[in-house]
């Protein structure tokens, strides 16, 4: 392939809340496209109007979550660009649509915290089936007493019923380590054939509303795309048994907040654990944050050494292939 001498990359200069994640210098980009002859332009601005005047002439856009959403009008800006690239595996910050009918190809970033994101959903069951954060509680105020009947309430985990909604990378891994609980397994996801879920031992459902009924544990691993906005909501949370726990280390606005918090005050469910919300960081007058039968996490599933440097060497080296004239590893919109 040729090398990309001459070609020009802009990414806007990273936001104030995802600095602490992946640190304000853009030196390993720089280093990797200036291998290969390109130049990186780090764009200072929040404004549309003065993003585009950076970008319209731009081989290729980098984009980290957090920042400047990449609408339509700045993708019908673009003259030259082959390619965006979404420095996340959360790419709602594009236009999809826009850039499919501009023929370009938009990236993301799957697979760097895979087993992160599964480990994590399976401490937050772990953590909300054992009432991790009440037995804390409970011995750090002298109520040693009340622990032992607390839990006394509950059967045992083996046997319990894990309903995972979407069945890709997260929840495959999730399986493999859940299945050493001896939990059962159900799966919905249309767009995941029965056969691969099968392989992960895992019970294919063809209906939403059945995977609700049977589960113990809910999990869901939904991207944020418009028919996933608030996919779940009063409906599906009264489908689910009384007993059940809601796990959500996907989108958060995928969930209804309102319909969750109403379901907890309801004991339509008997709890929830989450990671990600509608607003983020979480207002203060949140009511989630006052529920005992809540553990909650800020957004961190995916958090390791790993991911940041890992992250951002990926999707920098999609727009090397693409402007070397290659196709890219993870195309979430490919070219005609």
């Amino acid at each position: 392939m040729e090398r990309t001498d001459g070609f020009t990359v802009v990414v806007q200069k990273r936001p104030e809340r995802v600095v602490p994640v992946y640190g304000e210098d853009f030196c390993m980009e720089q280093e990797i496209l200036g291998a290969d002859g390109a130049r990186l332009v780090v764009v200072d601005t929040d404004d549309a109007d003065a993003y585009i005047q950076e970008a319209k002439n731009a081989d290729a856009l980098l984009v980290y979550a957090g920042g400047i959403v990449v609408t339509r009008k700045i993708i019908e800006s673009l003259q030259k660009c082959k390619i965006i690239a979404v420095a996340a595996v959360g790419y709602d910050n594009v236009d999809i649509g826009a850039a499919a009918d501009r023929n370009l190809w938009v990236t993301n970033v799957p697979d760097v915290f895979i087993e992160e994101v599964a480990d994590h959903t399976l401490t937050l069951l772990l953590a909300s089936w054992r009432r991790l954060l009440v037995q804390d509680r409970i011995v750090r105020t002298g109520q040693w007493g009340q622990a032992r009947p607390m839990l006394n309430q509950f059967p045992r985990l083996m046997g319990q019923t894990l309903g995972f909604i979407s069945f890709g990378n997260v929840p495959r891994a999730a399986s493999r380590k859940a299945r050493a609980f001896g939990l059962q397994m159900l799966a919905y996801d249309p767009y995941v054939s029965e056969l691969d879920m099968i392989e992960h031992g895992v019970e294919p459902v063809t209906e939403l509303s059945e995977l609700l009924k049977r589960s113990d544990f809910v999990s869901a691993h939904l991207p944020l795309t418009p028919t996933t906005r608030h996919l779940i909501s009063t409906r599906q949370f009264q489908q689910m048994k009384p007993t059940g726990i809601f796990i959500n280390t996907g989108r958060g606005a995928t969930v209804d907040e309102a319909a969750l918090v109403r379901a907890l005050e309801q004991k339509w469910i008997a709890g929830a654990a989450l990671d990600v919300f509608e607003t983020e960081p979480v207002e203060p007058g949140n009511p989630l944050l006052q529920m005992d039968t809540v553990i909650l996490t800020a957004h961190v599933a995916s958090a390791s050494s790993r991911m940041p440097p890992e992250t951002r060497r990926r999707a920098v080296n999609e727009i090397v292939r693409v402007l070397r004239g290659g196709a890219p590893i993870f195309p979430v919109c490919t070219r005609k």
